[in-house]
């Protein structure tokens, strides 16, 4: 079963808005520069909105933000699995996770429907490189 696992980092920013509304601020960091690997919106009250931001590169995104005037709360640490998808493959790279001691606190996976998927894996920051050398071997 082939697949990549790569570290990386995600931001949290709750804003006071709706999450159908949040597109603008997406939008804003597109053109600023911002490029996200993942994102995540969920709304928080009636009108506020927390995004989870995976950016490609999290300095550039904190410089964005910064200008924007964005408060970004983080880094965190998370994984990123990418890969051919195969009936199996997110209980085996949890197996993996958990026969190494390591516990993802929180996971989410999606397939293109076209044969790969993504998964993401939040973890403790002193888990993740274990992670990515775990779901390496």
């Amino acid at each position: 079963m082939s697949y990549t696992a790569h570290r990386l980092e995600y931001f949290n920013v709750t804003m006071n808005t709706t999450a159908d509304e949040a597109y603008e601020v997406l939008d804003n960091l597109a053109k600023l520069g911002a490029n996200f690997l993942a994102i995540n919106a969920v709304p928080v009250g009636p009108q506020s909105t927390q995004l989870t931001l995976f950016p490609q590169d999290s300095s550039m995104l904190q410089a964005i933000a910064k200008q924007a005037g964005l408060q970004l709360v983080g880094p965190y640490p998370a994984v990123i699995v990418q890969g051919e998808d195969q009936p199996g493959i997110l209980a085996l790279i949890h197996k993996k996770l958990h026969q190494n001691h390591i516990q993802a606190f929180t996971s989410t996976a999606v397939t293109d429907g076209k044969g790969r998927y993504g998964c993401i894996l939040y973890l403790r920051a002193e888990d993740a490189n274990r992670a990515v050398k775990a779901l390496s071997d």
